[in-house]
């Protein structure tokens, strides 16, 4: 594998996988960490195939999973995180105000707010990358938007009460 396609790799998928890794961990160390073991696996097996999207879609399924074994893993449940035990909060990746509100969510609603929304998948395809019914992604992205729409309207009011 040369350098050239790995170079290929990190340009394309590098911010999707922070972004995907900043949704379920809502902190950078643990983002970066999935980053790495996702495009290490992906120079690994380097697939060749032949539509973009599925391409997307293929390493998005890898993201996922990785999300999940990690989440699984007995040091993860045995840990607490440097930035609680210090008490120190991280910045997110991007300046929104929403992106705030959505890492409030519970996950199930988080993850498919985000791949609603920031990646553009419709739901019948995040059905299948989340391996769950359309109706439910229907469900959860209708509740995870009443949820945040909840969460926009207590935050305009004590920024209205504080001014």
């Amino acid at each position: 594998m040369g350098q050239e396609r790995a170079q290929e790799w990190v340009d394309r998928y590098a911010d999707l996988l922070l972004r995907i890794g900043y949704t379920w961990f809502s902190n950078l160390p643990d983002a970066q960490d999935l980053c790495q073991t996702v495009l290490l696996k992906l120079l690994e097996t380097d697939p060749h195939l032949p539509d973009p999207e599925q391409e997307k879609a293929w390493v998005i399924r890898i993201a996922v999973n990785q999300c999940k074994n990690l989440r699984r893993s007995a040091w993860r449940r045995k840990t607490v995180a440097l930035e609680e035990g210090l008490a120190l909060t991280t910045a997110p990746p991007e300046e929104d105000r929403v992106l705030p509100l959505v890492q409030a969510l519970p996950l199930k609603y988080r993850r498919v707010i985000y791949l609603r929304y920031y990646e553009e998948y419709r739901v019948e395809e995040i059905a299948q990358l989340l391996h769950m019914k359309p109706a439910l992604v229907s469900t959860h992205l209708s509740r995870a938007r009443a949820k945040l729409k909840t969460m926009w309207e207590e935050e305009e009011h004590e920024a209205g009460v504080s001014e």
